[in-house]
């Protein structure tokens, strides 16, 4: 059983299908794997296990008479903090929403329940999500799967824990600027950043409505493709016949390329090569649309983050992290017409990104320049941590900036991802190429 815990939610589900895997215990051994885990209470802040017991429950009933829901249905999962939980608490790693008991799911949540997948609990995550890094005292900050004595990765923080140290089969978390992508890349999982307003965001705790996306954190690119479906009530796309052999790819060099450390660096390079040796055509590319958005982020981000919790915050700010407080509090220093300006500017920006793009199968850049940073250095130098926290984000807040879908996918380097990134609403082609380039770099 204890392979279960390794094993893709697409392979736990088709156990379930053939009778090899009984649903609760499934169930039982995620829950025995949390409960003796050493760093338990680093990764789920509340473990959900009489909700799952009697969802695999119902689940093994639905498989015994052979009427599964999907093919998901059965297999554990984690869910973020910030997604509504009837009866359960979410706080969305905040002291400044402690005792928040939601009395319905988010919609999200109930259409997964609706396609059988069951819920283990909730992670922990960065602050009401403002970090890229994943430390918070406040409540606990997840290790890395690579380096116990780093953080994985913000602000899904314990949505990738949960699953790289075999404690989920998935989690399901939100990006805002890169809160999937880069929790997974830094613990080598698959992470998938939905196009905005693809997944409603109703019962989730907001950071950016514009720029607040829903995905999963998961071991294969399969495992994306049906989470998502399951998340929005859909068909999974099918990724059978995916090749790369002709396919067009371009590698962004602006910014995206900029102080990019050693082993991303090699990482990549080495990615990038595996790719050519499939068949895919790759260029180099240039697209200064990209060096003009980044420095809108400080304005759209923060001002937007500021507006949805003034009020909360400036009520009790000692109950919240200092270093999120001071990122929220940047929102103060623009005004409504410094707002309607940058997104003027963005949304013309992207025109000539699409434009630049076009004709692409995907474009390609390191999920992170870094790998994820030391806790207790963190803690003790506030130039370090915000150093790192901009970083750490700046590539994936390129796709978000752009308003793309992108997926990361591991290398053979750990903490190392690759980022492909596609127009927006085309998930379906974006997880084609996905499972192309996975198989590629096998």
């Amino acid at each position: 059983m204890q392979e279960w815990l390794t094993m893709t939610a697409a392979d736990l589900g088709r156990g379930i299908g053939s009778g090899q895997i009984d649903p609760v215990a499934l169930c039982q051994t995620y829950l025995d794997a949390i409960d003796a885990h050493p760093m338990r209470d680093r990764i789920y802040a509340r473990v959900t296990a009489d909700r799952a017991l009697t969802e695999a429950a119902a689940s093994a009933r639905r498989a015994a008479s052979g009427n599964r829901l999907s093919l998901l249905d059965g297999v554990p999962i984690s869910w973020k903090d910030l997604f509504d939980t009837a009866g359960v608490g979410t706080e969305a790693g905040s002291k400044l929403l402690e005792g928040r008991v939601p009395d319905r799911d988010a919609v999200v949540l109930a259409n997964a329940t609706a396609a059988g997948l069951v819920c283990l609990g909730k992670t922990h995550m960065s602050e009401l999500a403002f970090s890229g890094l994943g430390h918070n005292p406040s409540t606990a900050s997840s290790p890395c799967v690579n380096d116990h004595d780093a953080v994985s990765g913000g602000s899904s923080s314990g949505a990738a824990a949960s699953v790289a140290f075999g404690l989920a089969a998935a989690g399901i978390g939100s990006d805002t600027g890169g809160s999937v992508r880069i929790p997974a890349a830094w613990n080598d999982l698959v992470g998938l950043k939905t196009t905005a307003d693809r997944l409603t965001l109703e019962g989730v705790v907001p950071l950016c409505l514009k720029f607040d996306t829903i995905g999963p954190l998961c071991r294969s690119v399969e495992d994306a493709g049906l989470l998502l479906a399951a998340l929005e009530g859909t068909v999974a796309p099918d990724l059978r016949h995916s090749e790369l052999r002709g396919r067009r790819f371009a590698v962004l060099k602006t910014i995206a390329m900029d102080d990019v450390r050693d082993a991303p660096k090699s990482a990549f390079a080495a990615a990038l090569n595996k790719l050519r040796e499939a068949g895919a055509h790759i260029e180099e590319i240039e697209v200064p649309e990209v060096a003009e958005a980044i420095p809108l982020a400080g304005c759209l981000y923060t001002t937007e983050a500021y507006g949805l919790w003034r009020d909360v915050i400036e009520a009790n700010p000692d109950a919240m992290y200092h270093e999120i407080l001071l990122r929220f509090r940047l929102g103060k220093d623009h005004s409504g017409a410094d707002y309607v300006a940058a997104w003027a500017k963005l949304e013309a920006l992207r025109a000539g990104y699409d434009a630049a793009v076009a004709g692409f199968d995907a474009v390609l850049i390191p999920t992170a320049p870094s790998l994820p940073p030391n806790l207790a250095k963190l803690e003790q130098d506030h130039d370090f941590y915000l150093a790192e926290n901009l970083l750490g984000l700046r590539n994936t807040r390129i796709g978000n900036l752009m308003g793309v879908c992108a997926l990361t996918l591991p290398t053979d380097t750990p903490s190392c991802g690759l980022m492909l990134m596609c127009p927006p609403d085309m998930e379906e082609h974006l997880l084609r190429m996905g499972a192309a380039v996975e198989e590629a770099l096998r």
